[in-house]
């Protein structure tokens, strides 16, 4: 008769649920409009921090420093965008971060192509 291992000791610590909402302090919006195309640009104020470590605004803040839009941004951490946009929002107003507009009003037919053909370079090397 075989005989069953006994079940190992579940020394691993368990996943957390945490709401979006608790990251954001129950805010839903950003105080700062950012499409999901516009790309970030960090600022050096954001290095004089000291984030804390294991934090979801501090991988921000990592990502951001290769200009990423904010669709990359809340891939690259995880979080939904929604959140990622509210903490972006409190980035940009504290100076830490700097949203290049991509678009506006007066923009040409060219340079709105262009921004669709970068979106699509950048769907398709994901």
């Amino acid at each position: 008769m075989a005989t069953r291992d006994p079940a190992p000791e579940d020394d691993a610590p368990q996943a957390r649920i945490v709401r979006p909402y608790a990251l954001t302090s129950g805010r839903t919006r950003a105080n700062v409009d950012l499409p999901v195309e516009a790309t970030l640009q960090l600022q050096p104020s954001a290095w004089d921090q000291d984030w804390p470590e294991d934090d979801l605004t501090t991988r921000i803040v990592a990502v951001c420093e290769a200009s990423p839009s904010v669709a990359e941004v809340s891939a690259k951490v995880g979080a939904p965008l929604g959140v990622v946009r509210v903490l972006l929002g409190d980035l940009i107003e504290s100076g830490h971060i700097r949203v290049q507009t991509t678009l506006s009003e007066t923009s040409s037919v060219d340079e709105r192509h262009d921004l669709i053909e970068r979106t699509l370079r950048g769907l398709r090397a994901i």
